[in-house]
């Protein structure tokens, strides 16, 4: 198989990007897979999705990455904490950091997304406590990443898949890092 894009998805954030990415793949060589029914298919090039936790990716996107030996791979997620590149990128590098040397990375795009209502909950809770500035910032990010993933992060998305494909097969194995 040329192309296999893994994910998991809580919300149906990464789960809409991971469908974005899919579709954008050429021909039939392809399969999607969410990561608890990965059957451990050999492919060429790995997407890899995860929902931020807490700036890294879920334990079984931990594990699942540390077992691709000698594979191109890719990652995408979704973040709930506003749209800083900054944060995305220090995310990203947190997850890399669970490939394995033999293999490459090829990059990564993070987008906003949307959490879910405990959050909310949680956030006004802590606001009747203590109602700061940094409060009503978290509340307000939390309102507007409501409407994420969006037509643009799609858009986003099928670029990235797009620029990753240019990039594929032009690296030798080795410690390579995007």
């Amino acid at each position: 198989m040329e192309y296999l894009v893994v994910y998991t998805s809580i919300t149906g954030n990464t789960e809409k990007i991971a469908m974005e990415i899919f579709e954008t793949l050429p021909g039939k060589s392809k399969d999607i897979q969410r990561v608890e029914e990965v059957e451990h298919d050999e492919a060429d090039l790995y997407f890899v999705g995860f929902w931020n936790n807490r700036g890294t990716c879920s334990s079984e996107i931990m594990d699942f990455l540390g077992t691709l030996h000698g594979k191109q791979i890719a990652l995408f997620g979704t973040c709930g904490m506003g749209q800083d590149s900054e944060y995305y990128k220090r995310t990203a590098n947190q997850v890399a950091a669970f490939i394995p040397d033999d293999s490459i990375y090829l990059g990564s795009f993070l987008c906003p997304g949307k959490m879910p209502p405990q959050v909310l909950e949680k956030y006004r809770r802590m606001q009747r406590i203590s109602d700061t500035p940094q409060m009503r910032k978290m509340i307000k990010n939390y309102e507007e990443a409501m409407l994420h993933p969006d037509h643009e992060d799609l858009m986003n998305a099928k670029k990235f898949a797009n620029e990753i494909l240019q990039k594929k097969g032009s690296y030798e194995y080795g410690n390579t890092r995007g």
